[in-house]
Formats: structure tokens, C-alpha cells, sequence
């Protein structure tokens, strides 16, 4: 099968097209052939230097969207010829960015018919980031304010779906160019970090949600009601002391997530797609070969929803 490797860290040329052996579903897993599999951030963090997965050569990619191929001894939930979507269990599953990729059968959902491979493939990890830590870290609940930072990235831009799926008031932040399709998406306020500090203009909050983390995680606390929660998808800026003591005055919570593979999750977001309640916007999409092209444009910092690879038959 053809898969994108690298054999050093580096900038997106380390990246290069190899032939590897397909592989066979053991116990408990299926094959799926790979039609579309979303490029995240964690991508070209991983590929850049040495994070979490610690090895060379590395075939990057948790996404994945495709058709089951094979099942493993004991699959009951999928058979050969099914459309499914999920995440790699994150981060050692990785290995999607490939024509062929095995996984836990659990890992994936059925594909909604409502969507095509490319934007199946766009939402697995970002959905279920935003999902869990909506979800199943904030208990996010009907009428409650939630401030999502970077509203209009991959789990940005997810993640105010998701708040407005709950009957949330959801607050974002963007560069003014993104207010309009961040209001498409049911943002009821929006703020121009580039000119307000959002610790000024927002109060009250219940749930924080924070991609960014650093100096924005730390005010971010400031804007929390007693109670309430802050979600970072990033170590913090300062000790862990400090902050935890900055928390406890305040009387809130900080949570640290990682997102999970999850079907029960999977199945959360395909209900959502199901009743148009939440898609994913697509800012590129390249062929598998073009994987290098696709990371660069990612490490701009300045693209709008998703970016995805698609793999031929897609």
C-alpha cells in the first residue's frame, strides 16, 4: 500500500511517499481502505519533533474515513463493505495518513450517509476533543455561557456546534475576518482579539474552552463564574502550583484533557451530523501524495476549519 513516512524530524519535506506492506486486522480490530483522513495540528507537532511517539520512520495520521475491508476474530459491530468513521487511539494508534490502516473496531462509527468521506474524514479528532471536553469534562447544559478560544480552528469551530447543539450562549474568539462564519455557525458573540481583550469584554462564563493556553489560559480564569471549569487542550503557562492556587481562589476548575478514542463518542458526533447540527468546514483538501503541502499550509496558523488528505476511490 502507499502511505506518507518520514525518516527524520523536520520541516514538511521530511515527508515522502513509501510502499509498505498492508496490514491484516488482528483480534477485536478491522481494515478499513482509507477514502479521506483529516491533517490536525498534533500532525506536524509530531512530525517536526519528537513528542509522544518517540520513533522512526512514523506514518502520521489519527482521522480516518473509508470502507471496511476485513474484520478481526470477534468483530461483531462492522462488517466488509461498511462506511465508517472514527480517530486512532490516540497517540500510539497512529497511522492513518496511509490507503490502509487497522484499528480497534470499537474506535470507529458508522459514516453518515448525509456527508461524503472528506468530511467524515475531517471531524473525528477535532469533533470528539470538542465533545469531550464540552461534554464529558464541562457537562456543558442548556443555558450555560461557554467562551471557545480560536472559535474558527479544526475543534474551534467544532466545538461552537457542539455548545449550540446544548443550548448554550457561545462566545468566540477570532480574528475579524472569521466573525461572519463564526455567526453562520450560531456564535452569539464573537470578539476581535487582535483589538479587545477578552478578559475585559467577557464575564460570567460557566465553561472556557482553551486551544491556545500560555497567557490565555492563565487570564482566562478571570472570566469564570465561582464553579465554573476551565477545558485547556495544552499545558499551562505557569506551575501547576500557581495556577491551581489561582483556581481554588477563584473557586473554579482547571481540567487538562487529551482526547480519547471513543465509540460511544463517535456515535455522539454522527448523531449530530445526522440532524444538521454540526459539520465540518473544510479549508483544503489534497491528495495523499501531497501530504507535505497540506502540513505547510496547516503551520501557517491562519487556516479556517479543516484540512484534509484523500486517498484515491474517495
Amino acid at each position: 500500500m502507499r502511505a506518507i513516512s518520514q525518516d527524520a524530524y523536520g520541516a514538511p519535506e521530511v515527508l515522502k511517499e513509501v510502499r509498505l506492506p498492508r496490514p491484516a486486522p488482528g483480534p477485536s480490530q478491522i481494515l478499513v481502505a482509507v477514502r479521506a483522513a483529516g491533517v490536525n495540528p498534533t500532525d506536524w507537532k509530531h512530525r517536526a519533533a519528537a513528542r509522544f511517539l518517540d520513533r522512526l520512520p512514523l506514518v502520521l495520521g489519527w482521522d480516518v474515513s473509508g470502507v471496511v475491508e476485513a474484520v478481526g476474530y470477534g468483530v461483531t459491530l462492522f462488517k466488509p463493505g461498511d462506511e465508517v468513521f472514527g480517530m486512532l487511539p490516540y497517540p500510539y494508534g497512529v497511522g492513518s495518513h496511509a490507503e490502509y490502516v487497522t484499528a480497534p473496531a470499537r474506535a470507529f462509527a458508522r459514516k453518515p450517509a448525509a456527508i461524503d468521506h472528506v468530511q467524515a474524514g475531517a471531524l473525528p479528532l477535532a469533533a470528539l476533543t470538542a465533545y469531550q471536553a464540552l461534554v464529558d469534562t464541562a457537562g456543558l447544559r442548556a443555558g450555560q455561557r461557554v467562551l471557545v478560544h480560536a472559535a474558527a480552528g479544526g475543534v474551534g469551530h467544532l466545538a461552537v456546534q457542539i455548545a449550540k447543539a446544548r443550548g448554550a450562549y457561545v462566545i468566540g474568539t477570532a480574528s475579524a475576518p472569521k466573525h461572519d462564519f463564526l455567526r453562520s455557525l450560531g456564535a452569539d458573540e464573537v470578539i476581535d482579539y487582535h483589538a479587545v481583550d477578552f478578559a475585559g469584554a467577557v464575564a460570567d462564563v460557566d465553561v472556557v474552552l482553551d486551544a491556545l493556553s500560555g497567557e490565555v489560559r492563565a487570564r482566562s480564569l478571570d472570566v469564570l463564574r465561582p464553579g465554573g471549569i476551565l477545558v485547556s487542550l495544552l499545558p499551562g503557562a505557569g506551575s501547576d502550583a500557581d495556577e491551581a492556587a489561582r483556581a481554588a481562589e477563584r473557586g473554579v476548575r482547571v481540567e487538562t484533557m487529551l482526547v480519547e478514542a471513543d465509540h460511544a463518542g463517535m456515535n455522539a458526533v454522527a448523531g449530530l451530523v445526522e440532524t444538521g447540527e454540526l459539520r465540518a468546514h473544510i479549508e483544503a483538501a489534497f491528495p495523499l501524495a501531497e501530504a507535505a503541502k497540506a502540513h505547510a499550509l496547516g503551520e501557517t496558523g491562519r487556516t479556517t476549519g479543516k484540512i484534509v488528505l484523500i486517498v484515491p476511490g474517495a
